[in-house]
């Protein structure tokens, strides 16, 4: 299925999981260069992580960061709307974990939920997909809503202007002239996914009275550059690792960022 059959899919729904036929999300992490968007995610939350606290991972995909953290012994609510990542989730998950995978819309579970009942809650998936801006300022306010006090929400968004970068000069070479976004404002039409520039994510932040603690370029270049980091030998790997951690908080490399992260409290 083409991108332009996917999007003239009306449900929300079929289209999410139509999407996820194209892209293999499991694999999405396994390289040298698509594994430092996750180490890079794990370190922020790790900052923050004490022994005891509830984690909820909305739009956990195939499982990546739940799996992780519950093997870690942490107590864990993965939701997921691809029926095949549910699966792989559940294919995954052991005995000893105290990890729940439920099925179903982001948003809609997040209404099911009490307030104040997570410490730490990831908001990775959803915000690519909502089509409607009502639909996504919800599921910040939610996300928000179930965090304790003290605890701290992550949301991640996809960067519309690296999008323009990264499509242009890796993917597709008649990008430019022929791409879906206007050539005008360089907005990246929002279909299949949504795109959000830095200050456009920030306001959608701010509306929803989230206080921004800290923004992160989580991935910067390296998919842009994902050929040469995956061939660096293991001590330059180490040491590229080190210099994206080094830039990754710098205002000035978030535009260059294919996701970008924020770290919120209430």
């Amino acid at each position: 299925m083409s991108f332009d059959e996917i999007n003239k899919i009306e449900d929300e729904f079929e289209k999410v999981s139509a999407i996820y036929d194209i892209f293999d999300e499991s694999t999405r992490l396994d390289s040298k260069a698509t594994n430092i968007e996750f180490i890079t995610t794990v370190k922020y939350i790790e900052d923050v992580l004490k022994p005891g606290m509830k984690i909820l991972d909305l739009g956990a995909g195939t499982g990546r960061y739940s799996i992780y953290f519950a093997q870690k012994g942490y107590s864990v609510v993965a939701v997921e709307l691809v029926k095949k990542h549910v699966q792989a989730i559940e294919n995954m998950k052991t005995d000893d974990m105290d990890l729940s995978v439920i099925e179903g819309d982001a948003l809609e579970q997040l209404r099911l939920l009490h307030d104040e009942s997570f410490d730490i809650v990831l908001c990775f998936g959803p915000l690519y997909h909502m089509a409607k801006p009502e639909d996504r300022a919800d599921c910040v306010w939610e996300t928000l809503r179930v965090s304790t006090k003290q605890g701290r929400a992550y949301f991640a968004f996809i960067n519309n202007d690296m999008v323009i970068t990264t499509e242009a000069m890796l993917y597709d070479p008649d990008f430019l002239e022929n791409g879906r976004y206007n050539k005008n404002t360089f907005k990246v039409d929002d279909s299949p996914f949504i795109f959000y520039t830095v200050s456009a994510a920030r306001e959608l932040l701010a509306q929803c009275g989230a206080t921004i603690i800290k923004e992160i370029a989580s991935d910067g270049m390296n998919e842009l550059f994902s050929d040469k980091i995956n061939q660096l030998n293991d001590q330059a790997y180490k040491q590229w690792l080190k210099y994206h951690l080094y830039t990754c908080e710098k205002p000035e490399f978030l535009g260059a960022s294919n996701h970008i992260l924020f770290i919120a409290k209430k």
